[in-house]
C-alpha cells in the first residue's frame, strides 16, 4: 500500500484504482452470475458447472487421463479428482488402469453419462443464451473472441 506523501496525500495511481472496474472483479462476477444461471437452468439439480465441462470433455476427447482432464477443461489436479470422483459415484464415468501405463488411470464416459449429456445439451445451450443475457451478436462475438485472445497469451 502506497504511503501518503509529505502533504499526506495518497499517490494518484492509488486514487483512481477503482477495484470494481478491473477486469478481474468483472470476470469473477460474470463468472458467478453464469454458475447461478447453470444451477438455476440445468435439467440435473445435482450436475455442477465442472462436472459438465468434464463429461463433455470426455465426450469430445474419448477416454482421458487426469492429466489430460485438466488440460481439457482447465480445471487443477485436485479438483478435477473430486469431480471424476462424484461422477464416479453417479455411475456417469468410469475408471480404469491405462494398458499401456498401469500407474495412469482412464476415465470413460459411461451409457448413463452419455443420456446425461444428451439431455443436458438443450439446457446448456439455454444457459449459454441466458448468460449473454442483453448483448447484441455483435457483442457476443466480440466477448468470445476477446476471452480466446486472452487465454492465447497463457
Amino acid at each position: 500500500m502506497e504511503k501518503p506523501d509529505a502533504s499526506g496525500m495518497k499517490g494518484a495511481a492509488e486514487a483512481s484504482y477503482v477495484f470494481s472496474d478491473q477486469v478481474g472483479y468483472l470476470l469473477r462476477r460474470a463468472y458467478q452470475r453464469h454458475l447461478a444461471i447453470f444451477q438455476a437452468h440445468a435439467c440435473d439439480e445435482n450436475l455442477t458447472s465442472v462436472q459438465f465441462s468434464t463429461l463433455c470433455a470426455l465426450r469430445d476427447g474419448g477416454d482421458q487421463s487426469q492429466g489430460e482432464l485438466v488440460k481439457a477443461t482447465g480445471v487443477d489436479q485436485a479438483t478435477i479428482r473430486g469431480v471424476i470422483e462424484r461422477l464416479k459415484k453417479r455411475g456417469l464415468v468410469a475408471l480404469r488402469k491405462d494398458p499401456q501405463d498401469g500407474r495412469k488411470v482412464v476415465t470413460s464416459l459411461t451409457d448413463a453419462g452419455s443420456e446425461l449429456l444428451e439431455q443436458m445439451i438443450p439446457c446448456a445451450a439455454r444457459i449459454t443464451e441466458l448468460t449473454f443475457g442483453s448483448l447484441s451478436a455483435v457483442e457476443r462475438t466480440a466477448l468470445l473472441c476477446t476471452l480466446r485472445r486472452m487465454l492465447e497469451e497463457e
